[in-house]
């Protein structure tokens, strides 16, 4: 299956409102897909990798990003451009925003994916119907609905359930450094930072998979269409509505009048 199919797939069967999104690490600069814009070259400003997921899937741009295009600190570390200072470890930039304690703020900071230096890249995001390369991840935002149909076109040959974890924050490596690690697709309950930054609104949820299942995803939405789970949901018509006793008066002195013509 190629990208444009998949693509063509979750249109048809997902009916998202913004594109879906394609993720790839790319070593080399010089392997960079054509025409991708960079932060620092061609805004003149660092980005978070939120907004970067944004600018593709509302304008549809590919970005190719790393380091040095990169505000977010935290991206920093799990994307492998930026080493585990003990500041970091500690805790600190969770404690007195998310936890209690450095503690607590360590333990939020050690359970963030991440990516080591030697498997860090440059991060490249683009919307999947203007792909010239194959993704290692996709990601679909949609409202609740549309994330519950892409969990049931995942389940659909493999049955079971979907674990996925949430935190708050540092959505950007749950969506792509763990389907990585792995290779289990993942529901994102969009982080504060992704809200705040990139404009993902409160309806929105999030659905991220590696892209080698995505032949199994296409036929798993194709499957449960045919079984009856679509979207839109369809909405339940057939039944003869209930009145306020007012208007069952009025209907009851329609029928009285019939009886007596």
């Amino acid at each position: 299956m190629n990208v444009k199919e998949l693509n063509q797939a979750i249109q048809t069967y997902v009916r998202t409102d913004s594109f879906p999104v394609g993720i790839k690490i790319v070593k080399a600069e010089n392997d960079l897909p054509e025409r991708t814009k960079r932060p620092m070259r061609d805004f003149g400003y660092q980005i978070t990798i939120c907004q970067a997921v944004g600018f593709s899937r509302r304008y549809g741009w590919s970005i190719a990003m790393n380091g040095s295009d990169l505000s977010c600190p935290i991206a920093q570390v799990a994307f492998g451009y930026e080493p585990q200072l003990p500041f970091y470890t500690e805790g600190n930039l969770a404690c007195g925003m998310y936890t209690d304690s450095l503690e607590a703020g360590a333990a939020s900071e050690q359970d963030v994916p991440k990516l080591s230096a030697e498997e860090s890249g440059y991060y490249v995001s683009y919307p999947l119907d203007r792909a010239t390369v194959e993704p290692d991840v996709v990601v679909i935002y949609g409202n609740s609905a549309q994330v519950m149909r892409l969990v049931a076109g995942m389940l659909y040959k493999r049955g079971g359930s979907i674990p996925s974890t949430f935190s708050s924050r540092a959505d950007c490596a749950d969506i792509a450094i763990k389907p990585l690690q792995t290779g289990e697709p993942q529901v994102i309950v969009p982080c504060y930072g992704d809200r705040l930054f990139a404009q993902t609104q409160d309806h929105e949820m999030a659905f991220s998979f590696h892209y080698r299942d995505a032949e199994e995803l296409v036929e798993g939405l194709a499957g449960t269409q045919k079984g009856g789970v679509r979207y839109p949901i369809p909405s339940f018509l057939r039944y003869q509505a209930e009145f306020p006793p007012t208007y069952q008066k009025l209907n009851q002195l329609f029928a009285e009048k019939g009886e007596n013509a």
